[in-house]
């Protein structure tokens, strides 16, 4: 029987029990000071003089404002390219919530990635509370994006894995294992695996093993999971998904896909243009959970970096399986582009 691990890291750094909540004198005096500088337009020295602190101070205090999201800085340009094309994002997908992130002329995929995952562990980083349960599914950009995270100490979160990460051929994934702790070590919380296979060769093999009360432990946690992290995944990503790279998806299974009319994946259930996936047979012997559950939760983040993404992107909103979208200005022109 396998057993589904729970691990709780040791944080990355040992801050004050307080920091970051409304006790700590620090975070106390930075809000004092972002409020006078920021709302109020005094200097640096201005505010030096009124609160009776050195000005190397008050500038430690800004800088721990924003580190720690007590401040965040937006800049609105109704000239800039993201700006337009999240207003066309939402007048497309009206219940969508888009964040398109700017990139320098002529960006590389590794800098369109690096671009995304920052924009995406900022977002985690200022929008994750304590106690919250977070569901993550593995993949290449979760992977970028959990080595961009600042570590920030959070009380009682925990991360669970959404879809089985063994194949035949690494039957326990490092890949996915590290994944999985670093988002963890991040916040000092825990994290819950799931090791059982991606697929099954059998639906039946499935059902009986969702019954084990060992599996279904990690089961309830996903189901009762605040927010829910993932990418989309698809054959023509500019760089291959995982699951399609590393053993779990043999030749006969792709060609059935092939002629089911699949685009993309989210946790390795699959979706057709449409972003339905009824008819679609190898979601039957899936790890992940239901493309229903994913559609139905008030709270998911889709991180997307990769313009070959893109009718995976589109079906995905079609769907209505995403809430927060943030995503490389390429990319997202890319999905405003393709016709309907």
């Amino acid at each position: 029987m396998l057993l589904p691990m729970t691990e709780r890291p040791a944080p990355t750094e040992p801050p004050p029990s307080t920091l970051g909540t409304a006790t700590d004198p620090a975070v106390v005096q930075a809000v004092q000071v972002a409020r006078l500088y920021y709302q109020q337009g005094l200097t640096t020295g201005e505010i030096a003089r009124e609160l009776g602190l050195s000005r190397p101070r008050v500038s430690r205090l800004l800088t721990l404002a924003r580190r720690t999201g007590l401040v965040e800085i937006r800049i609105h340009d109704p000239q800039a390219h993201p700006q337009q094309l999240e207003a066309q994002l939402c007048q497309r997908w009206p219940q969508l919530q888009p964040q398109v992130v700017s990139l320098p002329a002529g960006s590389t995929q590794a800098t369109r990635m690096e671009r995304v995952a920052q924009a995406a562990a900022h977002w985690l980083g200022t929008g994750l509370r304590p106690r919250m349960t977070v569901g993550l599914a593995w993949g290449n950009t979760l992977d970028a994006v959990g080595h961009a995270l600042t570590p920030r100490s959070l009380p009682d979160v925990e991360f669970v894995q959404l879809n089985g990460s063994a194949s035949a051929y690494d039957f326990s994934s490092g890949f996915v294992t590290d994944t999985l702790l670093r988002f963890a070590r991040a916040f000092g919380g825990r994290a819950h695996l799931f090791p059982v296979p991606t697929f099954f060769d059998d639906p039946a093999t499935k059902q009986a093993m969702w019954r084990e009360r060992s599996v279904q432990h990690v089961l309830e946690l996903q189901r009762r999971a605040d927010l829910l992290v993932f990418s989309v995944g698809s054959v023509n990503a500019a760089t291959p998904s995982h699951v399609h790279t590393a053993g779990y998806l043999g030749q006969a299974d792709l060609q059935q896909m092939t002629g089911q009319g699949v685009v993309g994946d989210i946790a390795t259930m699959f979706f057709r243009a449409d972003g339905q996936s009824h008819g679609v047979s190898i979601n039957a012997r899936s790890s992940g959970p239901s493309l229903d559950f994913i559609r139905q939760h008030p709270q998911t983040v889709c991180v997307i970096a990769d313009p070959g993404k893109a009718l995976a992107v589109r079906a995905a909103l079609e769907g209505g399986l995403v809430r927060t979208l943030i995503v490389d200005e390429t990319t997202a022109r890319a999905v405003l582009e393709l016709e309907d």
